[in-house]
């Protein structure tokens, strides 16, 4: 576990650099709120990240005209744990830095499988079972694909599924998806419903689920 030099403020954040967690899926599983992002620093190391949008925003006021710069990023592990994060400042820099923070404190832990009836290869590489995600006018439609296909998808859905850990999948969506930001975060509310559906034993066992990091199966 990487040494930060960082006083925490939270609950989560003494228990972990105490030691007391040392996972990510632990951490979540707590069910205290994640509110420093040097938690995820600590606990996923090799974590990456990637601005998905750059947007200049102009608004006329009294004093002349303002321009602000919206950021979406995104970052994930490759490995199970990804996260979308937005922000809006005055400075392209410090937007990026805090839209990646707050896609930090947005980390999810996703499950993967072999849910195609297609393939039943046995190994974590797509989606267990079919999921939605909805922003806006934007609809996303996840469905599990064989080992091998790739991600059928857009440009901004692969980066995110990319650094989920995602490696085959048919994607189909409804809506004006040029619009980044929502076509993003609707991307991001479909592999969140993924890691809140109930499952049995039996169905985890049958589609081999992982959820997190290959090797750390569900419990």
């Amino acid at each position: 576990m990487n040494e930060i030099d960082w006083e925490p403020k939270t609950k989560l954040g003494r228990l972990v650099k105490s030691g007391e967690i040392r996972t990510m899926g632990e951490a979540l599983r707590t069910g205290l709120p994640l509110k420093e992002p040097e938690i995820v620093d600590i606990l996923l190391p090799d974590l990456k990240d990637e601005i998905l949008d750059v947007n200049m925003v102009q608004r006329m006021t009294d004093s002349g005209r303002r321009v602000k710069f919206a950021i979406t990023a995104v970052v994930g592990n490759e490995d199970g744990y990804v996260g979308l994060g937005h922000a809006k400042g005055k400075e392209v820099g410090a937007s990026i830095r805090k839209a990646i923070e707050n896609a930090k404190l947005n980390i999810i832990e996703i499950r993967r499988g072999c849910g195609s009836w297609e393939c039943r290869c046995g190994k974590p590489h797509t989606l267990p079972f079919a999921v939605m995600g909805k922003c806006g006018s934007v609809e996303v439609y996840f469905k599990p694909a064989p080992q091998g296909l790739g991600l059928v998808a857009g440009e901004v859905a692969k980066k995110i599924l990319r650094l989920a850990g995602v490696k085959d999948i048919w994607a189909f969506t409804r809506g004006t998806t040029r619009t980044t930001v929502n076509y993003a975060q609707a991307v991001y509310n479909a592999l969140k419903k993924n890691a809140e559906v109930r499952l049995t034993e039996d169905e985890i066992k049958r589609l081999n689920i992982i959820s997190g990091s290959a090797g750390v199966e569900e419990e």
